[in-house]
């Protein structure tokens, strides 16, 4: 895949997986801790959106509305009007991630998914990936959902409460691209309309962790 392995650390790594969630050197990936920034929680390609009541959002070949992407929370509401980040993580990316912002959870939920074969006679009686595993934290008007992998969808958080710092280390995907969802509420966070024009002609973004 062309990585550069002279960005991360040196050790000697037991197993695929053990590379596949390598840690980058600190200074490859500094954290943006100005005010008035906001910060993407991973390497990805990033897609935006504006949200309202019949919003749906494409994510690995299923649609998701707010309330099936933060299931039982009722903050769901919260997030009309306001901006919905779609981080897609290729198989090359570094699948370590970190939280947005400073504040505490307050809610943390993993949601069991399943996740469909892709073999061609299955494709025409099952919604492939409609039910992805996921997790999703409340962290004030911010919610960050990271969404499983095609194949096997491990996500691996390392914390479930109290206070966070933007740019913490949240957890990691193993094996598998994967995707972070980001809702914010109206008028929190203003962006570019670079992202948003990019987007509407199906021009993913490319971003870095920290920046």
């Amino acid at each position: 895949n062309g990585i550069n392995m002279g960005d991360y650390e040196k050790v000697k790594y037991h197993s695929f997986n053990e590379c596949f969630t390598r840690k980058i050197l600190p200074e490859k990936r500094p954290v943006e801790y100005s005010s008035d920034a906001f910060i993407s929680p991973c390497d990805s390609r990033l897609s935006v959106y504006r949200i309202d009541e019949k919003s749906t959002f494409n994510i690995k070949r299923s649609h998701y509305k707010v309330a099936d992407l933060i299931p039982d929370s009722k903050k769901a509401p919260d997030y009309n009007g306001g901006i919905c980040m779609v981080f897609r993580l290729c198989v090359d990316d570094y699948h370590r991630y970190g939280y947005v912002d400073n504040g505490e959870i307050v809610e943390n939920k993993p949601v069991k998914g399943i996740l469909h074969t892709v073999r061609p006679i299955a494709v025409n009686k099952y919604p492939v990936f409609a039910q992805n595993s996921r997790e999703y934290s409340i962290i004030g008007t911010v919610a960050q959902i990271e969404v499983g992998a095609m194949m096997i969808g491990k996500i691996k958080n390392h914390q479930k409460s109290g206070l966070i710092k933007r740019g913490e280390e949240k957890g990691m995907f193993l094996y598998g691209g994967s995707t972070i969802v980001v809702l914010v509420e109206k008028d929190k966070v203003k962006l570019p309309e670079t992202y948003f024009y990019n987007t509407s002609k199906d021009i993913e973004t490319r971003v870095l962790y920290g920046r």
